[in-house]
């Protein structure tokens, strides 16, 4: 008996379902204006900011920046490491043009 395959998340299924829960968790965090900001700060910031340096570039509250930030990097498009008492984000674009470069070649007419 075939063992199933494990997606990045754990998840198990076939390399749709997993193709699939990765378009939901992108679209998930680029449905909200917030978070698409953040990415495009991050991208011409250098790609790498503290979540300090994030936050003091919004209007809105501690938590709310932090929910924001969790969601970007649920869905694989930020990677969060910890510097001493800082937390670093860094943008993940290659995650981005990977799922949504999918999505957008299946509606090609070479597809």
């Amino acid at each position: 008996m075939r063992s199933p395959e494990h997606g990045s998340d754990g998840s198990t299924g076939s390399k749709a379902e997993r193709e699939l829960a990765d378009l939901e968790l992108l679209f998930d965090a680029l449905a909200h204006a917030s978070r698409r900001q953040i990415l495009l700060v991050l991208k011409f910031r250098g790609g790498e900011m503290t979540a300090g340096e994030i936050a003091n570039r919004f209007a809105c509250s501690w938590p709310t920046t932090t929910r924001h930030l969790r969601v970007l990097e649920k869905a694989g498009l930020v990677r969060a490491e910890k510097q001493g008492r800082e937390r670093v984000y860094r943008l993940d674009s290659k995650r981005l043009l990977q799922v949504a470069g999918r999505w957008l070649n299946a509606f090609s007419d070479d597809a």
